[in-house]
């Protein structure tokens, strides 16, 4: 019998077992949940996420080749990403992973503001996005979170609460010796502006993000110039950046369409 003929034949086995038991076996089962995720992206998003992993893996056989959990992480972080810019709540609790696995990286590089503000702010935040998002979805469906509009009187105070949460980092760098202190500052209000903005289901929270990209690739660079290992962190984080910018588009459109489905 060939190969064609033993593959009619097991369809054909599994249909009649569906038919006489209702349920579908594990494997068609495995197969079709594995077409649906591949369903879920479009084109762009697929071209978009193979080509930062492609970047990201690239870039550290060149750079790297021996730090596994920062390819990890920047591997975990870009599919956080290309999953918040579809207002997924899976991406809020990937970006709790990549959070405490960053805040690793940072320590080990003495980027104590970054370590701090990963493990103190970006991932406790992520936590109540991840619980805001799954409590808030679209038209009940649990894979889009609703879009939610900020306000003029919640923006003002968004910015109050950066320059609090600011200053009171400012000096818990300082205090921790940390380096390259300028950028590392400018990161906790990008950062806070971007943790903010997610919880609040806003579409900026990926420029907020993206800002945060730009100042971490300077951060990075500067590492790199004493430890070459580290261009690949600044590769991921430009993945980042392209995949942020994505984000925003996105969700733009996901407000337009929720907006005027509303009618």
């Amino acid at each position: 019998m060939s190969s064609i003929e033993q593959s009619g034949v097991a369809a054909i086995i599994d249909k009649n077992k569906f038919e006489r038991t209702g349920t579908l076996p594990e494997k068609v089962k495995t197969m079709t949940k594995l077409k649906d995720l591949l369903d879920y992206f479009s084109q762009k998003e697929k071209f978009l996420w193979c080509s930062s992993v492609l970047l990201i893996l690239i870039s550290f056989v060149l750079f790297d080749g021996e730090n596994y959990l920062t390819l990890l992480a920047s591997l975990i972080g870009v599919t956080s990403l290309i999953f918040c810019a579809k207002g997924n709540p899976f991406g809020q609790l990937l970006m709790v992973i990549f959070s405490l696995l960053y805040g690793f990286i940072s320590f080990r590089f003495a980027y104590y503001g970054e370590m701090l503000t990963y493990l103190g702010m970006t991932m406790p935040m992520a936590v109540f996005s991840l619980i805001t998002w799954l409590k808030n979805p679209y038209n009940g469906n649990k894979s889009e979170v609703e879009v939610y509009h900020i306000s003029r009187q919640e923006t003002v105070l968004m910015f109050i609460f950066a320059v609090i949460v600011t200053f009171i980092f400012y000096f818990i760098l300082v205090a921790f010796n940390t380096a390259n202190i300028v950028p590392s500052t400018i990161s906790v209000t990008t950062s806070f502006l971007a943790v903010y903005l997610t919880f609040k289901r806003s579409p900026y929270y990926a420029m907020g993000y993206a800002l945060n990209d730009v100042i971490l690739i300077i951060l990075w660079t500067m590492a790199a110039m004493e430890e070459i290992a580290y261009i690949s962190v600044v590769v991921c984080f430009i993945a980042f950046f392209v995949n942020d910018i994505y984000g925003f588009i996105n969700w733009h459109r996901m407000r337009q369409r929720q907006g005027s489905e509303a009618f």
